[in-house]
């Protein structure tokens, strides 16, 4: 038989999703810069909607090699 497990309770919300908002809020902010600026702001929007693309690549890249 398995024992009982003890729920797990960290406390700290912002460890678990504290990333994945960030990207999201990077990700809508770069979307709408590209839907509604001109000239500088076209610049943020490819940086801004690229870097979650970046840092998940990263992210497996790194997990790979461990």
């Amino acid at each position: 038989m398995t024992a009982a497990r003890k729920p797990r309770s960290s406390g700290n919300w912002r460890a678990v999703y504290g990333g994945p908002i960030l990207l999201g809020v990077l990700s809508t902010a770069g979307l709408l810069t590209a839907l509604l600026s001109e000239g500088a702001g076209r610049y943020f929007s490819w940086i801004a909607v690229g870097a979650p693309v970046v840092i998940t690549a990263w992210f497996f890249a790194r997990r790979r090699r461990t």
